[in-house]
Order: C-alpha cells, then structure tokens, then sequence
C-alpha cells in the first residue's frame, strides 16, 4: 500500500489549505490519519478518521480542520481553515487497515503506512 500526500503550501495567516491523500490499495475499513512535525518538536496526530466516519482532532484545531474520506477513490482530505504560524509543519498523512482504538490514535506507532510529508507554511 502506498499513500501519496498532496497539497501543502504556503499561506498568509488566516488562510486555508486543503490536503489530499491517496491510497493505491483499498482502505473501505480502514483507519486514516493526518500528523505532522514541526523542526524540533514530536510528530503529532492532527486529525484521524475510522472507515465508518469516526472523526477525532487534535484540540487546537478543532473548529478550524476537517477530515473526510471518499472512500471511492481511497483519498482521504485535511481541509484547514484559519491557519496559523503555529500550525506551519510538515504533514505526512498515515493508515492502517483495521480499527485503531481511541487510546492509540494519536500514536505513530500504530499506523502500517505512510505517506511521504507535505510542507505547510504559515506566515505571519
């Protein structure tokens, strides 16, 4: 399985972006999750979704993200709204197929597949 990201960019503040992830296998049942590292800090779960629309964000951005899935064309989106400098990182976009409980989603370690990183840059 191969997840390809797209979409980051650079924005003013208050901007909005929108990211896209393809996957080259089917992930009809899948968990799908959006991360991101900024220079120095741990990578973070920014927003995750279950195969049956479960959505889960991290607090910060809650209000501003949103996570979707077509799951016809196995392409999950991070749409950002309201960007801030502190949101500037890159974005690597990651899935398993199977459910990942509540407690691990937030952990790198329990998604199988990864997409290469996508760089978003908010200015100030």
């Amino acid at each position: 399985v191969q997840l390809q990201a797209s979409g980051g960019g650079l924005v003013q503040a208050g901007g909005s972006l929108r990211l896209s992830c393809a996957a080259s296998g089917p992930f009809s049942r899948g968990t799908l999750g959006w991360f991101r590292q900024a220079p120095g800090k741990e990578r973070e779960l920014v927003a995750a979704i279950r195969w049956y629309s479960d959505t889960y964000y991290k607090n910060s951005v809650k209000g501003r993200f949103t996570i979707s899935r077509d799951g016809a064309k196995d392409t999950v989106y991070l749409q950002m709204n309201s960007l801030k400098p502190e949101d500037t990182a890159v974005y690597y976009c990651a899935a398993k197929n199977g459910r990942i409980i509540t407690s691990e989603l937030n952990r790198a370690r329990a998604y199988d597949y990864w997409g290469q990183g996508t760089q978003v840059t908010v200015s100030s």
